[in-house]
């Protein structure tokens, strides 16, 4: 069911022809999420009627990269508490939700988006979601990043025969998420469209270099100190062929790193060149542990651990998205993530166990 059902072209139209739009998208936003969001509120806010407020604005919920205010700026934003959530009340004629089509995903805006599927629109590039959160979607699994249909999108709502005519402050962020959707094309899923995207892109004036200084090359002492520690519990698994890293809330208190800081950490493991599926395992709940003086029933019932899953091409590839749907998550074939209702190492035990199955091609 989760398919598509309208082009691009319509979905455009339709976003065009609103008085006003919300542009949601999934938990913690990556550059795809941020670059996609705000390219398309720009692009609609470029065409607001003159002598009034800006018809278009993006929501966000939890932790936001370092950099997201140098790439919003001015952009109508808001960023949530995802405990207490948006007001549900709030009146939109329609949402677009970008980069996800995930009740988990979406939990901080799940009371929000109840009953609003009529008006609500899913432009995403992962192969599972959950059909019912709205009536109209384009899907492409296929596509490197969202930003990729999120440029069409803008090309369309700026009524402009190319992407390479997009004005540099809508194609600059479109360039963000494609750079970091693949490794700055460096990872699997790069192909010769999202090459050419990038290509026009550039040629609407984004400026790599910049770019590249103002979110590669900014890491935090914090950041450097928390992949040290990340580094030093990576241990291998499955005859050599799996990378697990783990970081507990101590890891982040010790390091002085904040929650959104061990972003491509994932990556790492996979420079061995014996290992051919990485995961990083993440403390991610709020839970006191015994130690700090709460019950081992209580930890044991709250204990969330976040996991980050990336795989290699090549013969006998591990599809991670289908080891992520086993824990309730998903996402790509090489990139995928889950969240488990566990504490650290029963989450390790069990993620361990089933990379393994897929690695030896027992699934």
């Amino acid at each position: 069911m989760y398919t598509t059902n309208a082009t691009l072209e319509t979905i455009a139209q339709r976003l065009g022809n609103s008085r006003s739009v919300l542009v949601l998208t999934h938990l913690k936003p990556d550059g795809d999420a941020l670059g996609s969001s705000i390219a398309v509120v720009r692009s609609l806010n470029l065409t607001s009627p003159q002598g009034l407020p800006p018809r278009a604005r993006a929501w966000y919920a939890g932790p936001c990269p370092a950099w997201q205010s140098d790439i919003v700026k001015s952009t109508p934003h808001m960023v949530i508490d995802p405990a207490r959530g948006p007001d549900r009340n709030a009146d939109f004629e329609t949402v677009l939700i970008i980069d996800t089509g995930s009740w988990t995903q979406l939990e901080p805006f799940a009371a929000f988006l109840k009953g609003r599927a009529p008006e609500s629109i899913i432009v995403d590039h992962h192969r599972q979601g959950d059909a019912d959160i709205a009536d109209t979607r384009f899907i492409d699994g296929g596509a490197a990043a969202v930003c990729q249909p999120a440029a069409e999108i803008c090309r369309h709502i700026l009524g402009l025969e190319s992407i390479t005519k997009l004005p540099v402050e809508v194609a600059t962020p479109l360039y963000l998420g494609i750079c970091t959707d693949t490794g700055w094309f460096r990872h699997s899923n790069v192909s010769g469209a999202v090459l050419h995207t990038a290509a026009d892109l550039l040629s609407a004036g984004v400026n790599h270099s910049a770019l590249y200084q103002l979110i590669e090359q900014r890491d935090t002492l914090g950041r450097q100190k928390l992949l040290a520690r990340a580094l030093d519990s990576l241990s291998i698994e499955a005859s050599g062929r799996l990378g697990v890293m783990s970081l507990t809330k101590s890891d982040f208190a010790a390091a002085k790193a904040d929650p959104g800081e061990s972003g491509g950490f994932v990556d790492y493991a996979t420079f061995i060149p014996a290992v051919r599926v990485s995961v990083v395992l993440t403390e991610a709940s709020d839970w006191q542990s015994p130690a700090e003086g709460g019950s081992p029933a209580d930890a044991k019932r709250k204990a969330v651990t976040k996991v980050s899953f990336r795989s290699k091409e090549g013969l006998n590839a591990v599809d991670v998205n289908a080891v992520a749907k086993e824990f309730g998550g998903g996402g790509h074939i090489r990139a995928a993530g889950a969240r488990l209702e566990a504490p650290m190492d029963e989450a390790r035990r069990r993620v361990v166990e089933a990379v393994t199955r897929h690695l030896n091609g027992d699934r």
